[in-house]
């Protein structure tokens, strides 16, 4: 899942009735709701498309504490054009030398995805947060995934936790595969996952109609079961 953002706020659905739909509609998600707890999903407020994806596409593949450091070193850079605490704009990075970016830390394919995002977002092919928000959630699609190393499960995180859309669910996610694995099959907490034990896309697909219209809640869930399967640790001296 994303990072989690200091400036962040609740997404504007009714969270307490989607918790309440899918608990009378699935009874087997409802006994993991109730052991998880209640549903404190934060958005990042601030983040432009432009910016959210950014960010995504330098996470990509790498630990976070490597990548957030890549992030960071990356808009410092840009202080001296934009002044500190400001995030460079699509066509600051276009215009940027490529020295600028190895020097971030960034990978030849990564510098050439952020390029390839920053003219997609000059040319309007990545549209503005104000247009976004007007799009259903498959014509964002459509549209990001234009992007060089942008697919779908990409923008199936930034419809959830960038724009707080409530109905989305993402059938790749290894989490939520492995999280509906423990809630709904025969996975146990302990067991080393196998890839026969994740079901198929077409088998969330089908459970999901329970919970239609917010995926997006019975997702966050299921990646709560994944945190709930792991170990307590140690209380030194125990």
């Amino acid at each position: 899942m994303p990072r989690t953002h200091q400036r962040s706020r609740s997404p504007a659905y009714d969270r307490h009735l989607a918790v309440q739909q899918i608990s009378r509609n699935d009874p087997r998600l409802a006994r993991l709701i109730e052991r998880a707890g209640p549903f404190t999903l934060k958005l990042a407020s601030a983040q432009t498309p432009f910016e959210a994806l950014l960010e995504s596409i330098i996470y990509q593949q790498l630990h976070g504490k490597a990548a957030a450091a890549i992030h960071a070193k990356l808009l410092t850079s840009f202080h001296p054009i934009c002044g500190p605490g400001q995030h460079p704009s699509a066509q600051h990075l276009l215009e940027c030398p490529n020295e600028q970016l190895r020097a971030a830390g960034l990978s030849h394919n990564k510098s050439l995805a952020l390029r390839d995002l920053a003219a997609k977002t000059v040319d309007g092919t990545v549209p503005s947060l104000a247009r976004i928000r007007r799009m259903s959630d498959e014509d964002i699609i459509e549209h990001l995934t234009q992007v060089r190393g942008v697919g779908r499960w990409t923008v199936e995180m930034f419809l959830i936790f960038r724009l707080g859309r409530p109905d989305v669910l993402p059938v790749s996610d290894y989490g939520i595969r492995k999280g509906f694995a423990l809630t709904f099959g025969k996975l146990k907490p302990a067991d080393k996952v196998i890839p026969a034990d994740l079901p198929k896309p077409a088998e969330i697909e089908k459970r999901a109609e329970k919970w239609h219209p917010w995926c997006s809640v019975a997702s966050w869930y299921l990646w709560r079961a994944c945190d709930l399967a792991k170990p307590s640790p140690k209380i030194q001296g125990k």
